[in-house]
């Protein structure tokens, strides 16, 4: 198990609820192309796939089952990889709609956001004077009047829901804040140990991405959780692959995808996933580090398999 413990999870969040369709010709949004760069992005290096769903039409974020419906099987058909549906993907709606993709499909893992806080991306709105849909410009210029809800109340909502399914959360965690929230939660008993964390850095409104922020979030962490713990970066924009670099050396595991950054290179945006996923896998290989396979990010995680899932 220590050995198995010793490698590295590559996650890829494939879409987001963040950029939209004018922001990249690579983004997918329609159910082939989510699937397709999924795919992609397991082929390339990724045992776990981080998944939004999108309005197949007009590429708008959608939290409705129906959407997630046309690619789940098609991934799980043609991959082995870890599925992990969000349960954050509107910043507007209630957590009993967040959650309902989750309890649906009873995926091996979803994200589980661990406060509330301030969340906007309303500066992208200026870089932009042409947009491909009408509900673009205004749903990133209005972010800026986004507060995304997590109290204690829906996150026991949402774990008690989600309970019956053994679903593995990834606790997102934005702040220092939101780990002394999921401190509170297992000493009451709603979470066990041990469990996994994603430290979310770069958001406006979250702790800022840079190494000092990243040390004390895991010094932090080793404070609140000891070895009852494994965890993971996801870093916003330009620093995404420096800062997944640098956890994969402290011992963590690393997030890529075009729902955390557009671009594989300062000015040069990403043609895919599978690119960002490449370049990361190629760069922990480089520093001596073996990357995990799916099965083997399942034993990590203590998954409970892809064959309990429905769909």
């Amino acid at each position: 198990m220590a050995r198995t413990r010793n490698k590295t999870i590559i996650t890829c969040a494939v879409t987001g609820a963040i950029h939209t369709p004018t922001m990249s010709d690579a983004l997918p949004y329609t159910y082939d192309d989510i699937a397709s760069q999924a795919i992609e992005a397991a082929e390339a290096g990724a045992s776990i796939l981080h998944l939004h769903a999108r309005n197949n039409e007009t590429g708008a974020p959608s939290v409705d089952p129906n959407d997630f419906a046309p690619f789940l099987p098609r991934i799980k058909q043609a991959s082995d990889a870890v599925i992990n549906i969000s349960t954050g993907g509107s910043l507007t709606l209630s957590i009993q709609d967040r959650i309902r993709p989750a309890a649906t499909f009873s995926a091996e893992m979803c994200s589980m956001n661990m406060g509330s806080m301030n969340f906007s991306f309303h500066p992208l709105a200026k870089r932009y004077d042409d947009w491909k849909f009408d509900w673009e410009k205004d749903y990133v210029a209005n972010s800026d009047g986004n507060i995304f809800r997590n109290t204690f109340r829906d996150i026991r909502e949402a774990a008690e829901t989600l309970a019956p399914h053994d679903i593995k959360f990834e606790h997102e965690c934005y702040d220092v804040g939101h780990l002394y929230n999921l401190k509170f939660c297992m000493d009451t008993g709603l979470f066990k140990a041990p469990v996994f964390i994603q430290f979310v850095m770069g958001i406006l409104g979250g702790i800022g991405a840079d190494i000092d922020n990243l040390v004390f979030m895991k010094k932090t962490a080793d404070k609140l959780f000891g070895d009852a713990y494994r965890w993971s970066v996801l870093a916003a924009g330009n620093v995404q692959i420096p800062l997944a670099t640098t956890a994969s050396q402290m011992g963590g595991n690393v997030r890529v995808g075009l729902e955390d950054s557009l671009f594989i290179s300062r000015g040069q945006l990403a043609d895919s996933n599978a690119q960002q996923v490449a370049k990361i896998r190629r760069i922990v290989e480089e520093l001596g580090s073996e990357v995990a396979t799916p099965d083997e990010a399942r034993e990590i995680l203590d998954l409970k398999g892809g064959d309990r899932v429905a769909f």
